[in-house]
């Protein structure tokens, strides 16, 4: 027996696609039995299961979870919650080697996939084609396993709460805090950790309605935190939370009804954790802004740019041991206390704790944040076959110029008034831009670079393209 995945489902990152489509039970059944039979030959025999609140979830639950037994491994059903939950479930059970997260993250509501952890480490990339490989050849192995059911959202909020070690609990008695769930798998998690903070705390949308009827569940996307932004506005809120569909990237606001983007709650997390880990090494992306990286060094840490990628990432803090990293999605990795996965609700804990460690409130952080000139991310279409190859023209371009260029994903140019990226998406066929500046006529300036580098290999930026 043998089965074919669609070619476009299988990802950098993670499993993605469109239920009915692109992806189904079968699917499903394939993954199980390939992961199982990896973990079996890696020593592994445990795998730790969850999903989140997408329509289509429990069926492919019951499917992944038939072909894990029939390739010889035991199933921990931990149930519907967000991706960080079923992370938790991996790293604090010893008994338990693998975790699979069914999850379609923040894509519109009739896709799903999956997310993999393999012996406490992200599976990605080669995994992934591999997974692939074993199911088109049918090299699985055989076997029976078993299935239990365990409850673990108790003992994940209690892990949650415990990111306000050392802080007393009276002097954050006046926080008052606006929450958004945007109806994704974060909502009852969300309720259950409330209820043990500190302070007042007002909740959106923590319902879990996989059809998402009042706002798509991404925050980077400033239009989705329109009603956070009512609420903290509204009610004179502290700052505001809101997470993506399967929990694992918080957005964040002041209560000025600022965004405090990815990059901007890194400098606040790293301002916190340097106090206490002086010289540690702060992990961000290449859309990062500048002011991160020199805010790191300012406060006595070692900046380190990297490529985008929750797993890319999270590869990267094991191998060089960084307590903290970012990205600007809104990915947040804790490695000082906690496990080194990305964790939206431990990261608006650590937000909480940060504020009361440094002794200001969320909005005079934000306000001491250099007022950099920027573009959101920049998205445009480009056929599979070109993308890496206009970045690789790019590069061989700029080699003979003298320009500052960082090539650890796609082309970084730092120029004297800003930067600008161009990168090639791991998991869509198109090209991501972004610049950043002192002030406007520096940022039109840079786009015009970016311009004229795409127009040298053909392309316009002008084809936008949606997430």
């Amino acid at each position: 027996m043998s089965h074919t995945f669609d070619p476009t489902t299988l990802r950098e990152y993670d499993i993605r696609g469109v239920i009915g489509e692109t992806l189904g039970a079968d699917d499903a059944r394939a993954i199980g039995r390939g992961f199982a039979t990896m973990l079996r030959e890696a020593g592994g025999k445990k795998v730790a299961v969850g999903y989140d609140g997408r329509l289509s979830s429990p069926m492919l639950e019951h499917a992944l979870i038939e072909g894990l037994n029939s390739s010889g491994c035991d199933v921990v059903r931990i149930g519907m919650g967000p991706t960080p939950m079923l992370y938790y479930a991996e790293a604090s059970a010893e008994e338990v080697q693998g975790g699979i997260q069914i999850t379609g993250s923040h894509n519109p509501a009739n896709y799903n996939g999956f997310k993999m952890v393999f012996l406490g480490r992200p599976f990605f990339g080669e995994d992934i084609l591999e997974i692939g490989r074993r199911a088109q050849a049918g090299e699985w192995a055989d076997g029976s396993g078993t299935v239990e059911s365990r409850e673990v959202l108790g003992e994940y909020i209690e892990r949650l709460v415990a990111g306000l070690e050392g802080i007393d609990h009276e002097s954050l008695a006046g926080l008052r805090i606006g929450w958004d769930a945007g109806n994704g798998a974060a909502g009852p998690a969300l309720e259950a950790l409330t209820a043990r903070l500190p302070g007042e705390h007002h909740l959106l949308f923590t319902e879990v309605d996989g059809s998402f009827p009042n706002h798509h569940p991404d925050p980077t996307d400033p239009a989705n935190l329109e009603d956070l932004k009512r609420l903290v506005a509204d009610k004179n809120l502290d700052f505001g939370v809101a997470f993506d569909g399967d929990g694992d990237r918080i957005g964040a606001i002041d209560n000025q009804g600022r965004i405090i983007w990815g990059d901007q709650l890194l400098m606040i997390y790293a301002e916190d954790l340097l106090a206490r880990m002086p010289g540690a090494t702060v992990i961000a992306d290449v859309k990062a802004s500048r002011a991160l990286f020199e805010r790191v060094r300012e406060l006595g840490g070692q900046p380190l740019m990297w490529k985008t990628g929750h797993s890319l990432i999270k590869s990267k803090m094991k191998e060089t041991g960084a307590p903290l990293a970012g990205e600007m999605s809104g990915h947040v990795f804790f490695a000082d206390t906690y496990y080194g996965y990305d964790d939206a609700l431990y990261a608006a804990v650590r937000l909480i704790a940060a504020s009361a460690r440094l002794g200001r409130s969320v909005t005079e952080l934000r306000g001491a944040m250099p007022a950099m000139i920027n573009t959101p991310e920049l998205r445009f279409q480009v056929d599979e076959s070109r993308k890496f190859a206009a970045i690789e023209e790019v590069k061989q371009r700029l080699a003979g110029t003298g320009a500052k260029v960082d090539g650890t994903d796609g082309v970084r140019v730092t120029t004297d008034d800003g930067w600008w990226l161009l990168r090639a998406s791991n998991t869509q066929d198109v090209l991501v831009a972004r610049a950043e500046s002192n002030d406007q006529a520096g940022l039109q300036r840079l786009l015009g670079q970016i311009d004229e580098q795409l127009a040298l290999s053909g392309l316009e930026r002008s084809a936008q393209a949606g997430h």
